[in-house]
């Protein structure tokens, strides 16, 4: 019986994780933050601040006018510094992986540009995009981070 009862336990617990880890994640769904930080987290002592924006709020940005026929709807950049002096991590390489509502999936080598990295995507599709890095900096480390964005 105390058998019977530790596997069911178990079972329950395991039925439960997935759940759990979905509402836990539902913290992290920023989609209304218009071009603030969507996302940070600290790997292996770097601290990586992730911003998404509209390419249309990316182009007035810089004071200029989205170019005819680009499919590309969303910016999405990442920044790195020292989690400890705070000092900023510019040189390195870092791949992104977006996929989409529908499991469409896109993968870019981000550029670097003014102390950080970013790269355009195409997320036209109202829902919830898994935004996934790998990055290598001038240590060599391969790092990498992830989270859940909503398109509403």
């Amino acid at each position: 019986m105390k058998k019977m009862t530790g596997m069911l336990a178990a079972a329950v617990f395991a039925l439960s994780v997935p759940t759990w880890a979905e509402a836990a994640m539902d913290h992290m769904d920023h989609g209304a933050m218009k071009g603030g930080v969507a996302h940070e987290e600290v790997v292996e002592g770097v601290k990586a601040s992730f911003k998404v924006t509209t390419m249309k709020e990316a182009m007035k940005e810089m004071n200029m006018e989205m170019p005819k026929g680009m499919k590309e709807t969303h910016h999405i950049s990442v920044s790195f510094t020292d989690a400890k002096s705070g000092k900023a991590l510019a040189e390195g390489q870092v791949k992104m992986k977006v996929m989409g509502p529908d499991k469409g999936e896109q993968t870019k080598d981000l550029m670097a540009m003014h102390g950080h990295f970013g790269g355009d995507f195409e997320m036209a599709r109202k829902g919830k995009y898994g935004v996934m890095a790998k990055f290598a900096l001038k240590d060599g480390k391969t790092r990498s981070a992830k989270f859940w964005y909503t398109v509403k």
